[in-house]
C-alpha cells in the first residue's frame, strides 16, 4: 500500500507530503463545509488525482498524523496494490428510508470475498442506526464495517458527502474491500462517566425521544444543563446518553442533534427504543483521552501484531469541544500505540460506526474515538 497525504490551508494553499502516487485508487478528502463546498477546491483535488474515486466530507476538525486541523482540508490518496475496491452512493431523496440505503450499500457491496466496508454518510438527515441497520441485515458472515457520519462544526445545519462530484446533503457512501491480502483492524472507545439514576425510555419515535421515566425528557435534560440551557443543542454534547438496549448489556451512546420546544422532543444521531435504559454522561479528561489509546490497541488486537500502514480515526464532535485545546492529546495517544509509521487522517464527526466488543454486529456510536486500520501484506 502506498499513501500521500496534502493538506489545504486557509490563506496558505496546498501542501503536498511524501512522494506522489499516481495511481491511487482512492482519496479521502475531509475539510469543513465552507472549504468543501467550494468549487475551488473541490476542482484542485479532481484535477490532482483525475483517476481516484473521490470522497468528500465535510467535518468538524480534521486529523493529519498527530494534528487536529481547523479551516483546512486534509485529502490523503491510497493506492492498494493487492486488493480490489468498489463504491458505490446513495441519495436519501431517492431512497428515504435510511434503513434500506444500508441494506441497498451491502448488496451492492456483497461478494465471496468481501473483507471490509467503509462507509462515510450525510450526518445530519440520515438516521444513522437506521442505516447501520440495514447494512447489518444481509451481513451474515459479519464482515466488519466502519466509518462514520459527516459533520459541521456542531451546527447542526447541513452536512456534505460526495463521491465523484461535488458534495451534497443526504449522500452515503459505501467501500468495498476484497481479497486476501488486507488485514482490517477496528476498535472504539468512549471514556465517559455516567452519573445519576439510570432511566427508562418510555416514549420515543425512532431517534427522537420524548419521555424517560414517563417525564418529559426535555426539561429533565435542561435540569442537568442548567445555565447551559439557553445553548441547546450544542452544549448537549457535554451530557451525551448512556444507553443499554433491552437484548443487551452493551452500551452505546448518544448525542443530541436538536431540540423542538414545541413538541418537547429532542431528537438524537441514533435510536433510543422504548423500554431502552439510559443514564447522563458527563467528560473525564483522563479517561477519554486514555480511551483513544484503548480504541488503537483494539484495532491492532483485530488485525494482527505488524504495525498498520494506515489508519482512519473518527471522533465525535462533542469529544473535540470537551478536550478543546487538549483535543491533540487523544490522536497522539492512538498514534502512540499504532507506531510512526503509520499515516494516519480521520475526522470529528457526528457519529461513528463500527462493531462493539460484545456483538458481532457493527453499531453507531456517539462521542467514541473510532479506529480503522489498513495494511496490506
Amino acid at each position: 500500500m502506498k499513501t500521500q497525504q496534502i493538506v489545504y490551508r486557509q490563506g496558505l494553499g496546498w501542501e503536498e507530503n511524501g512522494p506522489s502516487i499516481p495511481h491511487a485508487q482512492m482519496v479521502l478528502a475531509f475539510g469543513p463545509v465552507e472549504l468543501i463546498d467550494s468549487n475551488e477546491n473541490y476542482s484542485y483535488l479532481r484535477n490532482r488525482f483525475p483517476d481516484a474515486r473521490l470522497i468528500v466530507a465535510s467535518t468538524s476538525g480534521d486529523i493529519s498524523g498527530t494534528s487536529v486541523l481547523d479551516n483546512a482540508i486534509v485529502a490523503t490518496a491510497l493506492e492498494f496494490e493487492k486488493t480490489k475496491l468498489r463504491f458505490v452512493e446513495k441519495q436519501i431523496t431517492e431512497i428515504p428510508n435510511a434503513f434500506e440505503i444500508g441494506k441497498s450499500i451491502y448488496q451492492s457491496l456483497e461478494a465471496e470475498d468481501l473483507i471490509h466496508i467503509l462507509v462515510i454518510s450525510d450526518g445530519i438527515i440520515v438516521n444513522g442506526s437506521e442505516l447501520v441497520g440495514g447494512l447489518n441485515f444481509h451481513n451474515k458472515t459479519r464482515i466488519p464495517i466502519t466509518g462514520g457520519l459527516a459533520s459541521d462544526n456542531a451546527r447542526f445545519i447541513r452536512t456534505l458527502v460526495g463521491l465523484d462530484h461535488f458534495p451534497e446533503t443526504g449522500n452515503v457512501i459505501g467501500i468495498g474491500f476484497y481479497g486476501k491480502n488486507l488485514k482490517v483492524g477496528h476498535g472504539s472507545r468512549g471514556g465517559w462517566d455516567a452519573f445519576g439514576p439510570e432511566r427508562i425510555v418510555t416514549r420515543s419515535d425512532r431517534n427522537v425521544l420524548y419521555e424517560l421515566d414517563n417525564q418529559s425528557a426535555l426539561e429533565l435534560y435542561k435540569r442537568y444543563l442548567g445555565d447551559l440551557t439557553s445553548e441547546l443543542p450544542g452544549s448537549a454534547l457535554l451530557f451525551p446518553l448512556s444507553l443499554k438496549l433491552p437484548d443487551s448489556d452493551e452500551i452505546l451512546v448518544r448525542t443530541i442533534l436538536s431540540v423542538d420546544e414545541k413538541e418537547q422532543s429532542m431528537t438524537f444521531a441514533g435510536n433510543l427504543p422504548q423500554g431502552s435504559r439510559v443514564q447522563f454522561m458527563k467528560a473525564n479528561f483522563d479517561r477519554i483521552i486514555d480511551a483513544a489509546g484503548a480504541a488503537a490497541s483494539h484495532s491492532l488486537s483485530t488485525a494482527g501484531t505488524e504495525a498498520p500502514e494506515f489508519a482512519l480515526l473518527i471522533s465525535c464532535v462533542g469529544r473535540k469541544m470537551i478536550l478543546n485545546q487538549r483535543v491533540e492529546d487523544e490522536v497522539e495517544e492512538a498514534v502512540e500505540v499504532m507506531g510512526k509509521g503509520t499515516t494516519v487522517t480521520g475526522f470529528y464527526s457526528n457519529g461513528e460506526i463500527s462493531p462493539v466488543l460484545a456483538l458481532p454486529r457493527c453499531e453507531l456510536h456517539n462521542q467514541t474515538m473510532t479506529i480503522t486500520t489498513y495494511r496490506e501484506f
